[in-house]
């Protein structure tokens, strides 16, 4: 993926060809967790596209597999489009009735190259402060902004901000770890 992306940054349409037909259902998959009308979900995919083309020559790896770059940019189209709608409220809470946090995370139709393991995504999950947890999944699978998390979490802003940043990052060095 990562040649793919060089060569989309060199405005290689043939390679943005080939880059969405091997990531697309993932990238899809990512969208519809937080944007639940299909047909919005396929626009938001599309301009998904269209930013991923303009961004490709800005990748690095150095910050990050290929394909949670891509799954960044697609989640972000996303609740952008929530928000252009201001639809974002109607993501509702997570339930405390049980639901698997790495089935939230994970796309079910993805196999053993999926870009994370789900035993190793479980394990770094459970290793989180509750809170800290809740604020990732509800933020990345909810679309859930930092506002509404501080709101419900009953803190400022910047609480949540450091939250966020301090669970990814130990998300980061516990999947390093793992892998």
């Amino acid at each position: 993926m990562r040649r793919l992306l060089f060569e989309i940054g060199q405005a290689a349409a043939a390679a943005l060809a080939e880059l969405y037909d091997l990531t697309s259902p993932k990238l899809f998959g990512v969208i519809l967790r937080i944007q639940r009308d299909r047909s919005l979900a396929e626009d938001i995919l599309q301009d998904a596209y269209l930013r991923i083309w303009r961004a490709a020559g800005s990748y690095d790896p150095e910050a990050g597999r290929p394909l949670a770059w891509l799954c960044t940019i697609a989640r972000n189209r996303a609740i952008d489009g929530l928000r252009r709608k201001g639809a974002v409220e109607v993501q509702g809470p997570v339930r405390d009735d049980g639901e698997d946090w790495v089935a939230r995370l994970m796309d079910p139709h993805d196999d053993a190259a999926a870009f994370l393991d789900r035993d190793a995504l479980a394990a770094c999950l459970g290793r989180l402060e509750p809170a800290h947890r809740d604020c990732v999944v509800l933020a990345y699978c909810e679309g859930q902004s930092r506002e509404e998390l501080a709101q419900r979490y009953e803190r400022p802003v910047n609480t949540i901000k450091t939250w966020l940043h301090r669970a990814l990052a130990s998300l980061k060095t516990c999947l390093e770890a793992v892998s």
